[in-house]
């Protein structure tokens, strides 16, 4: 008994635009994201760019409200700048975008490493092996030095008796 045909060849070949509309409708996309997602569902590159350079036009695709919303996600989350500066780059953002996102974010990047350090250690370190420990770690989030060295060592002696 012969096969049925596949479903495929019976529907009409995809708009790259709506496919675009339907990647976006779920979440936020970057263009360069965008423009690849839409090459692994068989679109061909000069169409998925065509479609996605169209949809920025239309206001559909945003690549500023698409760091906005990562910088957001990830600050919440639990992670530094560096991380997310390296996850918006990978993305495609330009660094003015990064900058601008970053900025319109506000965060206190001191405050969220210490809040990351208190629910995972909730201790400073009392040991050497302790403190390259909690060290990796928060770089391994994406703080830099300066940061974790203020929740590492916290404010000095002198400080403190005030």
């Amino acid at each position: 008994m012969p096969r049925p045909s596949s479903s495929r060849s019976n529907k009409a070949p995809v708009d790259p635009r709506a496919r675009g509309v339907q990647l976006l409708a779920r979440r936020e996309h970057s263009s360069r994201e965008l423009a690849r997602k839409l090459e692994q569902r068989g679109i061909p590159k000069d169409e998925a760019e065509a479609a996605v350079a169209e949809l920025g036009r239309d206001g559909w695709q945003s690549d500023a409200r698409y760091a906005g919303m990562l910088v957001r996600t990830r600050i919440a989350q639990g992670f530094g700048p560096l991380r997310i500066d390296a996850e918006l780059r990978q993305a495609g953002i330009s660094s003015d975008g990064i900058r601008l996102a970053q900025d319109e974010a506000g965060a206190d990047w001191r405050a969220i490493c210490a809040e990351v350090h208190a629910r995972r250690f909730g201790q400073r370190p009392t040991t050497g092996t302790e403190r390259a420990k909690q060290y990796r770690y928060l770089q391994g989030r994406g703080f830099d030095s300066s940061q974790i060295g203020a929740v590492l060592t916290g404010p000095a002696d002198s400080q403190e008796r005030r």
